[in-house]
């Protein structure tokens, strides 16, 4: 039986950075360490670190934009209607995605794209009315990663996924940054896939990709698993026990795993991507059942879901647009230990 041994307090992460910059490749079959800048801007409204927090997205136009449906998936594709049209010309640009960052490395603030409200801006996640925060449970120090999604991915929690016997959990599909560069929430950044975890948490399917930034020094000599574990001993160990374990402060059992635990490798990942898009797909047109999941969209002229830019507007000028940077970032945290 494991016990928790809380020991000593520090300052709760609530990172906020400046401005967010894509950096794509210079036409489909550029490699990473391409130079043009395609700008994403971040609006924030409400307070940081509170309930009322939203982080809203614009594209380079300056228009407001979902993270969730409007950023496109592929970072080397051309998109018509969130679907790209034209095939990539080698396997590194076929391998380069666009990731959004909800939570830097280092801090503790449970950030997420909200899926359920309009535009979906990027929240603090809140249960039972308190904003919520992961334990730091020694010797890991809130997330260790960059942490984020995919965009143009959901994973339906109506079908079964045929490699853990379990339906999605109904977002989209987390990803783990591994590059050695502290993130800001909100940045949008390319990442190339190196391989996937299957968690499975409370009887749902909740992919964790292995993804690192192109432009990362590190990120020529990481191509798909294995080279994670030769270049990061060790990374991969600690990123499933992180995950096995996130929760026990918080009374619950610990996480389970498909595959025993096993990362799978970049051509696995690329399948559960595809799968997942296509998800996305069947529910931005009204062909399957979403929810409470918001579906509108500035971008995806296929969607019945699209609104126009006066509309979007309207939609998040009903946000508060109050922000005090004197917030309330340095509340307190518990570091917990985990004993027999």
């Amino acid at each position: 039986m494991r016990v928790l041994l809380p020991l000593l307090r520090t300052a709760r992460g609530c990172r906020v950075g400046p401005l967010v910059v894509a950096r794509p490749p210079r036409g489909a079959s550029a490699g990473p360490g391409s130079r043009t800048m395609a700008k994403y801007h971040r609006e924030e409204r409400g307070q940081p670190c509170s309930p009322s927090y939203r982080l809203f997205l614009k594209n380079e136009a300056g228009h407001y934009i979902s993270p969730f449906h409007d950023i496109p998936l592929k970072v080397d594709s051309k998109e018509e209607n969130g679907i790209p049209t034209k095939r990539a010309r080698n396997d590194e640009s076929e391998n380069l995605f666009n990731m959004i960052v909800e939570v830097p490395r280092w801090t503790n603030a449970k950030m997420e794209m909200a899926t359920e409200e309009p535009l979906n801006p990027i929240k603090q996640d809140v249960k039972n009315g308190k904003l919520r925060y992961v334990a730091n449970i020694f010797p890991y120090k809130g997330y260790i990663w960059n942490y984020g999604a995919l965009p143009q991915t959901w994973e339906d929690p109506h079908q079964k996924d045929k490699n853990t016997d379990c339906c999605g959990d109904n977002d989209p599909i987390d990803v783990c940054e591994i590059g050695s560069k502290v993130l800001s929430c909100g940045e949008v950044i390319h990442v190339k896939i190196l391989g996937i975890l299957a968690l499975i948490d409370q009887n749902e399917t909740d992919w964790k990709l292995i993804a690192i930034n192109v432009n990362d020094p590190e990120a020529s000599k990481l191509h798909d698993i294995d080279d994670v574990k030769k270049y990061k001993p060790g990374y991969l160990e600690a990123t499933v026990n992180w995950f096995r374990f996130y929760k026990v402060p918080e009374g619950k059992p610990e996480n389970q795993f498909a595959f025993n635990g096993a990362f799978r490798n970049k051509a696995f990942a690329l399948e559960v991507i595809k799968s997942a898009h296509e998800c996305w797909k069947a529910l931005l047109q009204n062909k399957c059942d979403g929810g409470a999941i918001n579906c509108t969209n500035v971008q995806v002229s296929s969607s019945p879901f699209q609104c126009t830019q006066e509309e979007a507007r309207s939609l998040i000028e009903s946000v508060s647009s109050s922000v005090n940077k004197e917030s309330n970032e340095d509340a307190d945290q518990v570091w917990h230990f985990l004993g027999e």
